[in-house]
């Protein structure tokens, strides 16, 4: 069987991917089962493929769990009581159905059912148009926010810098697609809130690329309610090119600059390129020191290497014997301890986040936060902090599931949950349009607060 494994969230695509997983678990088997209505029932061959998927996804969460009790549930009884109905299921609906009842006896996210019909459509934004591929780059994020996809970060000496778009800009369509309509599609379909503005941005985003050269007509809301429409010529994307294991290869990037108001700023997409990232953000920290404040922007981060954000929490904490959390897995528990930096940072550090702040950015900073070394700004981070591996299932189908436990230092289980920032910050279109950045300029509030 083919096999992913994801210690943390390395594109976009793999992160979708991922997130669909266990997010639309009920979703999945609701559409199947619409779909099936018009499917014949199922050949003898079918059901005995899906009959060795419930073997499969059943030995699998008995001999992989972190725990090996399941928190006292008689697995054996669920297979006895689950099996016979998987012998019996007619339609591919009613058999993930049994698959979905399953994996819910366990209570616990990141564990999932996907049909590849779903899958595809969801995933990838279809829409009956071939999936844009390719490392192309207009110079723009987007959010999705009340149903709009708003453009909230626009790079300088890119397409989109150069076509007046500002941060507010509203995309309303990209090639034929309709953005309202596709997020107001998916939003029907995910039915675990924690994660729905996750996916439905990073659906978004993914919509924006294509191959580098290639022209990418768009229709836009600008700062005036006026619809107006651009031709992107896509560039190559800012970053270096990193590649990890099997796993596509990703473009790392990584910004240090002076705010406006002394306080020094780190942004990067990726706990991941550590032989470059670590040492700019090293050096970026040094810079710092006399600094009134730090702010590290962890919004858009899906994650990466977890080793990295010990590092990086210890510019901040002078005592050994602290940790970020402790992850808990089948071999034993693995700790984030900080590795203290002697002669680090002592003024006010914030730390921004928002829906796509995930894995190992979710543990730096809830652990920052657990510590009392941060104070966090923006949106509550994406809940989604586990490793986890996707297989494929005999039928056809995958089976999403967690190998491990992760509690933050303060007892929080961010897997579900996310890390709630201490200072909310609304960032809809007019937010966007009036300050810019309003969560840069929150936290830039802040340190100024604490110098007075």
């Amino acid at each position: 069987m083919r096999r992913i494994r994801l210690p943390g969230r390395q594109r976009l695509s793999l992160t979708i991917c991922l997130l669909l997983v266990g997010i639309l678990a009920a979703g999945c088997g609701q559409k199947a089962q619409i779909k099936d209505e018009a499917v014949p029932v199922l050949t003898p061959e079918q059901r005995q493929l899906n009959l060795e998927s419930f073997d499969m996804v059943w030995t699998t969460i008995r001999d992989k769990h972190w725990d090996p009790e399941l928190g006292g549930l008689d697995w054996d009884a669920v297979n006895a009581e689950l099996r016979p109905r998987m012998v019996t299921a007619t339609t591919m609906g009613e058999a993930r159905g049994i698959l979905n009842t399953l994996i819910n006896r366990l209570e616990v996210s990141h564990f999932g059912i996907f049909p590849a019909d779903l899958y595809d459509d969801v995933a990838a934004a279809s829409d009956g148009e071939e999936v844009p591929s390719g490392d192309g780059f207009t110079g723009m994020d987007v959010r999705v926010r009340d149903g709009q996809t708003l453009v909230t970060r626009v790079w300088p000496d890119t397409p989109a810098a150069a076509a007046g778009v500002v941060p507010g800009t509203e995309v309303l369509k990209v090639r034929s697609l309709d953005l309202r309509a596709r997020a107001a599609r998916l939003d029907s379909a995910i039915t675990e809130k924690s994660s729905k503005r996750m996916l439905l941005s990073m659906a978004m985003q993914n919509r924006l690329q294509g191959q580098v050269g290639e022209t990418l007509p768009m229709t836009l809301r600008d700062a005036e309610d006026q619809e107006v429409t651009v031709d992107l010529e896509l560039v190559e994307a800012p970053g270096t090119l990193f590649t990890m294991g099997n796993l596509p290869a990703t473009r790392v990037y990584h910004e240090t600059r002076i705010l406006p108001n002394g306080a020094g700023y780190f942004g990067f997409n990726y706990f991941l390129g550590i032989t470059e990232v670590m040492p700019a953000y090293n050096k970026a920290l040094a810079s710092f020191k006399e600094a009134p404040g730090v702010v590290i922007d962890l919004r858009g981060n899906p994650g990466g290497l977890g080793a990295m954000a010990m590092g990086m929490s210890g510019w901040f904490i002078a005592d050994k014997g602290h940790q970020l959390g402790v992850m808990t897995m089948r071999t034993g528990d693995l700790k984030f301890a900080i590795n203290p930096r002697a002669n680090g940072y002592t003024g006010p550090v914030a730390i921004l986040t928002d829906e796509i702040t995930a894995s190992t950015s979710e543990i730096m900073a809830g652990g920052m936060q657990d510590l009392g070394r941060a104070r966090l700004f923006g949106a509550t981070s994406a809940g989604a902090a586990l490793p986890s591996i996707i297989d494929k299932l005999p039928n056809g189908d995958g089976f999403q599931y967690a190998i491990a436990n992760y509690i933050s230092d303060g007892g929080q289980q961010l897997e579900g949950q996310g890390v709630t920032p201490d200072q909310p910050v609304s960032d809809g279109r007019k937010d966007w349009l009036n300050e810019g950045d309003p969560v840069l300029k929150a936290a830039m509030a802040w340190i100024d607060a604490q110098q007075q």
